[in-house]
């Protein structure tokens, strides 16, 4: 089926749904729908229930007698019944979306599903019930039922362990963020520089252009800070508090006061758990549940050190989230009143590159590494991409490194493919080169990874010196800016 008209990439994602709504075998089918807020999840699927003829229905924070009352109306309208349904239990509903598909594939969505489970716990063991792979109202129907939502602490756990619907889900599909190329493009943003600097706030998600941001886009360099003002923070931008919102949503976060305490210590560099509790003044071990909670809400993501076993830090996934916490909640009564909004920006710079751009473009180098390299740049396919420390027992000091790049490994150890630095504004040279060729050689005796074949890569968003050139005209490095991340 052809794509609907606006809709801006996406390909996998619509395919992915066309194939699974138009599937002509009997039987009725279930998928699953999730990915972080504003994703373009209900776009998607309004478009792909206009265009098969399909039932849409969105759930609202409401009792179950009033859903109820909702979905029996919406279905009397769809189904063009003569008398309004009114259903007594979502046994009655679930039944009368499978009597949807007795003539035809038919998509039935249910949109915002962990609102009804909020209120109707039991509904995912309805639908199981109803699902029987040998009950004649599921055999007899083609009903393509999609349930969809963003709470992704309700909707991970659907199909996970013991939960009612695992192993009856022929499709499980997360719409993900823009990627930084996709999201270039998609503001329609040529100049590379700026189009980190609006990643770094507002990352790949597209209502924040479309909805949120009213497509106001910066007209250049020397728009960027007043962008910033009068869209992020500016007190009647909607994207003001957003960020307040996307935890607020997450049905599991239920103290907000200690989640952003936390969001705040890592998006300050306290990375990893004993860095965040000293921020919070607690124990690390009282942070397990609210760390947990938080990973499982999809807002932040534990990394595993590349050369440290027992060591991980934390990440937030979300840049606005990120932004809020490092540049908009430390200053948020300055910014309640209007007008300060150029002041606070003024005085915020070091912390927006420091604590925003800095770790937001290491993150795009390692998404590039990751996704967009060539085989032949890195050695290899590669298998994961993170960062790590690297001890040096005769200097008495550690190393951080920005980008680790692995294989998989054909026999005991792993392929070693490639470690990088990162460097947002400032030219590297030489002495960079040479600080990671004496990290490869300490790699070189480590026993967790094959390092025989070990790339040495630099990115930098302010360019490379001319001996650098010359080291990779050698063949000694391979140097990324920003017209090959963005390539």
């Amino acid at each position: 089926m052809d794509k609907p008209l606006g809709m801006f990439d996406r390909e996998h994602e619509w395919s992915a749904l066309t194939r699974f709504a138009s599937d002509e075998q009997p039987g009725a089918t279930l998928g699953v729908v999730s990915g972080r807020r504003r994703q373009g999840k209900t776009f998607l699927l309004d478009a792909l229930c206009r265009t098969m003829d399909g039932f849409y229905f969105g759930a609202v924070e409401e009792t179950e007698a009033e859903s109820l009352r909702r979905i029996g109306h919406a279905l009397t309208d769809f189904l063009d019944l003569p008398v309004t349904f009114r259903p007594d239990s979502w046994y009655e509903v679930i039944d009368t979306l499978l009597t949807v598909g007795r003539e035809r594939p038919v998509p039935v969505v249910i949109d915002e599903f962990p609102y009804l489970v909020k209120a109707s716990p039991a509904l995912p063991s309805i639908i199981q019930q109803a699902y029987g792979p040998l009950r004649d109202e599921r055999v007899e129907s083609r009903s393509r039922l999609l349930l969809c939502g963003s709470a992704l602490s309700v909707m991970g756990k659907l199909l996970s362990g013991n939960a009612p619907l695992r192993g009856r889900a022929s499709l499980e599909l997360v719409v993900r963020t823009l990627d930084h190329r996709l999201a270039a493009e998609f503001w329609g943003i040529d100049d590379h520089r700026l189009a980190v600097q609006v990643n770094a706030i507002l990352g790949g998600t597209p209502a924040y252009r479309r909805e949120l941001a009213r497509n106001d886009v910066p007209a250049g360099q020397d728009d960027f800070d007043d962008w910033v003002v009068r869209t992020v923070l500016s007190t009647d931008s909607p994207l003001f508090r957003e960020a307040r919102y996307l935890l607020a949503e997450e049905p599991d976060l239920r103290d907000s006061a200690l989640y952003h305490a936390v969001l705040a210590a890592v998006a300050g560099g306290n990375a990893n758990r004993g860095g965040i509790a000293d921020y919070l003044e607690r124990k690390s071990s009282d942070l397990a549940h609210s760390l947990d909670v938080l990973e499982g809400a999809g807002l932040l993501v534990r990394e595993q050190d590349a050369f440290r076993a027992k060591r991980s830090t934390y990440r937030i996934t979300e840049p606005l989230i990120t932004f809020y916490h490092a540049v908009m909640r430390p200053a948020w009564d300055q910014l309640e009143r209007p007008g300060n909004a150029e002041r606070v920006w003024r005085n915020s710079q070091r912390r927006f590159v420091s604590n925003v751009l800095g770790p937001r473009f290491e993150q795009i180098c390692r998404e590039w590494a990751l996704f967009h390299a060539d085989d032949d740049v890195l050695g290899g396919l590669s298998a994961q991409v993170g960062h790590g420390v690297v001890s040096d027992p005769t200097q008495r000091t550690t190393h951080e490194i920005d980008v680790v790049v692995t294989g998989t490994a054909d026999g005991n150890k792993p392929p070693l493919l490639a470690i990088g630095e990162v460097q947002w504004g400032e030219v590297m040279g030489i002495e960079h080169l040479d600080r990671l060729r004496h990290v490869a050689s300490l790699l070189a005796k480590n026993d967790r990874y094959d390092a025989s074949q070990l790339r040495i890569l630099c990115f930098s968003a302010a360019g490379f010196s001319p001996e650098l050139h010359e080291a990779e005209g050698a063949g000694q490095v391979v140097l990324v800016g920003l017209d090959k991340l963005y390539g």
